[in-house]
């Protein structure tokens, strides 16, 4: 993180769709999409990195019939929000790829894939940019993000999910 801030460049996922949309052409109709994209590969890489990562550890480094080990409490309050004991890394409730086939599984899907892209632009970028190089470099829009993006989660968790679930 030391590098990066004294380097110049942020760390964040969001500012990658930019990119890609740029690389693409965007930026011939669209003003916001109109930048040098050049300077962002490294964002790009990391990005590649990332998925990578994610591959590989699924694939060879995890083990999918053991489930995620987590507190009888845990498990009691999960259960309370509709949420069945896990099996895996993920809730099947949310995120089998069966449950995008319904329709209360595809709205939420949909609906948090909408307020996730609007809330990262919204807030000038997503929960990993600012809670890791924003609070790194004691940026006080920053903090203020962070703080709302737990408040949501509190409220997603504790208000929506009971009245869905």
């Amino acid at each position: 993180m030391f590098l990066m801030l004294f380097f110049g460049n942020s760390f964040g996922f969001s500012a990658n769709l930019r990119t890609i949309c740029s690389m693409g052409g965007a930026g011939k109709r669209v003003k916001f999409f109109d930048f040098d994209w050049k300077k962002q590969i490294w964002n790009l890489v990391f990005l590649l990195g990332a998925v990578v990562g994610g591959y590989i550890t699924s694939e060879f480094l995890s083990d999918p019939n053991q489930a995620v080990l987590i507190s009888e409490n845990t498990i009691t309050d999960l259960e309370a929000l509709g949420f069945a004991a896990p099996t895996s890394i993920q809730p099947a409730e949310l995120f089998a790829f069966e449950a995008i086939f319904t329709l209360k599984g595809f709205l939420i899907l949909a609906f948090g894939g909408l307020m996730v892209g609007f809330g990262a632009r919204y807030a000038g970028g997503c929960t990993s940019g600012h809670a890791i190089s924003g609070l790194a470099d004691l940026q006080l829009p920053s903090l203020i993000a962070v703080v709302g993006f737990f408040i949501g989660g509190l409220i997603m968790t504790f208000g929506i999910f009971p009245l869905i679930f």
